[in-house]
């Protein structure tokens, strides 16, 4: 495969060039942020796939670029707001997308594991809440994978996160409502991803958690979720769908 990546000075897209290249693929270039003019239409233009760990500000522009091509685009971005998830989606529409909050094969089962545990736990019963932890440079809180976890249950209870949502308790509050899935961020040191999930009730807790040890596994379920996109009709693909699990 011909591969471009966007982000490629970032810390996930360094590993994603050893990654390619040790895969016998071939790494055509990319865009970082400290090129004036990072061209992506002309990167787009040579790649079978490009690979995208920028930033949020750059989505729409990226998604408005590679629409016009033939190469998948891979999402790893987070912190998009409505007006850059909506260009996605519009991409997605002419060309195989693939979108996640973390590539890595665990999460993708931890989010499927997680819509099943709110499904089969009354969200009147079991209080659900996130707690994550990463490095000090990170600057979106709570962090992307925390929020698709938050996704995973809200979807499985049947509401919108963002109705139930409760993050940042540094005050007085109020008692915890019914159904709210609340969420902790903690930053520090250099630590690449903790997660967990907890679901917690008056008389037991269950607990889900993932721990990344190294970036690179994100690097790897990139570069597998660029060769599962090739031949795919256009679509919003999932690393669920990638691993097949839905």
């Amino acid at each position: 495969m011909r591969i471009g990546i966007a982000g490629i000075t970032g810390r996930v897209g360094r590993l994603l060039a050893e990654e390619i290249l040790a895969a016998g693929d071939e790494l055509i270039g990319g865009t970082s942020r400290q090129q004036p003019n990072p061209d992506i239409v002309a990167l787009a233009a040579r790649c079978d796939a490009v690979i995208d760990f920028t930033h949020a500000d750059a989505v729409r522009r990226h998604a408005d670029a590679l629409a016009g091509g033939a190469a998948v685009w891979i999402l790893g971005t987070t912190g998009l707001d409505r007006a850059a998830q909506g260009a996605v989606a519009a991409a997605a529409a002419r060309l195989p997308v693939v979108q996640a909050a973390n590539f890595s094969p665990g999460v993708a089962l931890l989010l499927g594991l997680a819509r099943r545990m709110a499904a089969a736990l009354p969200a009147a019963d079991y209080d659900a809440e996130i707690l994550e932890m990463h490095h000090r440079q990170k600057r979106d809180a709570p962090s992307g994978t925390a929020l698709a976890l938050g996704e995973a249950v809200a979807e499985a209870r049947g509401v919108a996160l963002r109705d139930v949502r409760e993050s940042g308790r540094d005050r007085e509050t109020s008692p915890r409502p019914p159904g709210a899935i609340g969420f902790a961020a903690l930053r520090g040191g250099q630590i690449v991803g903790e997660h967990t999930l907890s679901f917690t009730a008056g008389n037991e807790q269950i607990s889900l958690g993932h721990r990344a040890f190294d970036r690179r596994v994100f690097a790897a379920g990139a570069l597998r979720a660029a060769r599962w996109a090739q031949g795919r009709p256009p679509g919003l693909y999932g690393m669920e769908d990638v691993l097949g699990l839905r």
